[in-house]
């Protein structure tokens, strides 16, 4: 088995096959690399039931759905992938231009990091969407997935692989990491001087571990205690709609909401609704207010307002206005996505402009929090920090940039 250090070495003696290659060439490889998923649909699959089978009594069954490789998803991977042929090339992006009173013409210009970690759990998609991105912009990567999806991820990154060889770029530029105890996450962690920037994917547990602990550049990606605020001024049709979709629609990824705030002249009229619109598919924990309205709910516990659950489970509590919807939200939220509903137009732009999170929706689910669905073919992760990178992190949040200068002799 190589050794973590070993594939670092590696990367860093082949990166430059990938940071200084064409756009001709990044879409060649990008197409090479679809197409070769799609000709090993069938060894990916196999290996994912390898874990799947792993994971039986060890993982909530939502949890592996996040696991679970169909046909279907496989295509979406190299779908995904060939979304991104189309989108512009942020390496070289001029992103400011000028002379100084010194006659220096002084460019500010997009490059790749270099060098990015990846450090997730059990979500082999990511494999995928990860190494594409990484090509795309320029980036070698080094991949630590999950253990439980560790089959899945060697197959994918084996098929990204040979479309990168058959595109002519040293297949070396993408690695999956061998190892997955805790022992190779740490070397990632540590990995000052070889790594650029290291995205940690996963539980609150995961992403709290690598902030506290790397030395190397992190971007913290999102735990999301993700709420819904319906004001008293929404439309009850509209508004339970979105809170059915932002609750079940995938209830075990980041964007999905766990926390729903009601306005208290509404209570009455739409909590009862609710609970028959997710009869027998969520279980509701409600604060002393809401509980009243509603026939199956559990009294919500201390923590489950500060609880990503990842399940079907949905923390409820009636607030008296937008102004204390805003207020909890700010003392419980993980910065991710919120979403206000409501037809009055005040109402919405205060939340708007109140809310610091990194997706703030009106009238829609927080479900969209998503590079795919904001158009960037695909993510990295959702950042919820506020420095280089916020919200879904697409081709452009994987550079840095650098200023060239050019002169004709000054000196100083």
């Amino acid at each position: 088995m190589t050794t973590t250090q070993a594939l670092l070495d590696s990367l860093l003696a082949h990166k430059s096959a990938i940071n200084l290659a064409s756009t001709d060439q990044k879409n060649a490889a990008l197409q090479a690399m679809a197409t070769q998923l799609e000709s090993n649909s069938e060894q990916i699959l196999v290996a994912n039931a390898r874990d799947m089978e792993q994971a039986q009594g060890t993982i909530a069954p939502v949890m592996q759905d996040r696991l679970l490789l169909t046909a279907e998803r496989v295509q979406a991977m190299a779908d995904g992938i060939r979304a991104l042929i189309d989108l512009p090339d942020p390496v070289g992006l001029v992103l400011d231009q000028y002379q100084a009173v010194n006659g220096l013409e002084i460019q500010k210009k997009a490059v790749p990091f270099g060098l990015i970690g990846m450090i997730y759990e059990s979500r082999p998609n990511v494999t995928s969407d990860a190494a594409a991105l990484a090509i795309k912009s320029g980036n070698a990567v080094i991949l630590r997935g999950g253990k439980e999806a560790f089959h899945s991820s060697q197959a994918i990154v084996g098929a990204l692989k040979a479309g990168l060889e058959q595109a002519g770029i040293a297949p070396e530029v993408i690695e999956l990491v061998q190892d997955t105890s805790r022992r190779s996450a740490q070397e990632l962690m540590t990995a000052k001087g070889k790594i650029d920037l290291l995205v940690p994917r996963g539980g609150a547990g995961l992403i709290q571990a690598v902030v506290e602990q790397a030395t190397v550049p992190v971007i913290e990606t999102g735990t999301g205690i993700c709420h819904v605020y319906v004001d008293q001024k929404a439309d009850i049709q509209k508004a339970l709609s979105i809170v059915s979709n932002a609750k079940i629609s995938r209830p075990s990824v980041c964007n999905a909401a766990e926390v729903l705030l009601v306005h208290a002249d509404l209570a009455a009229s739409f909590l009862p609704l609710l609970e028959e619109r997710l009869a027998g598919q969520v279980e509701l924990r409600a604060d002393e207010r809401a509980i009243t309205y509603l026939k199956q709910a559990h009294p919500a516990g201390d923590n489950d307002f500060d609880t990503e659950f990842l399940d079907y489970i949905l923390a409820v509590k009636v607030v008296d206005d937008v102004v204390a919807a805003t207020r909890h939200i700010a003392a419980h939220s993980t910065g991710h996505s919120e979403a206000i509903v409501t037809e009055e137009e005040a109402t919405a732009t205060y939340f708007t402009q109140v809310v610091d999170s990194a997706a703030v929706y009106v009238n829609a689910s927080t479900r969209f929090t998503d590079g795919g669905e904001f158009g960037l073919g695909c993510e990295l992760g959702i950042s919820t920090q506020k420095m280089h990178a916020r919200g879904p992190m697409g081709l452009r949040e994987m550079t840095t940039y650098k200023y060239i200068i050019t002169g004709t002799g000054q000196v100083r």
